[in-house]
């Protein structure tokens, strides 16, 4: 699956989650959503993580 589709995915779904977060009323909702949150954040940060670690090569260099 490509990153960017999968870093889509876990942005809407993160998008919804706090949503659904800021709705809820029980404190084990707020609970079940805070960990969603949580799990969703630490995976869109691998992926960014992974960007932030590329981003100081150049790439087009490595073609010729």
């Amino acid at each position: 699956m490509d990153p960017e589709t999968v870093m889509g995915e876990l942005s809407k779904e993160l998008s919804n989650s706090l949503k659904m977060l800021g709705k809820a009323k029980t404190v084990e909702e707020k609970l079940q959503y805070s960990e969603v949150v949580k799990n969703l954040s630490e995976s869109l940060g691998v992926f960014l993580n992974a960007i932030a670690d590329m981003a100081p090569y150049d790439f087009d260099d490595l073609e010729e």
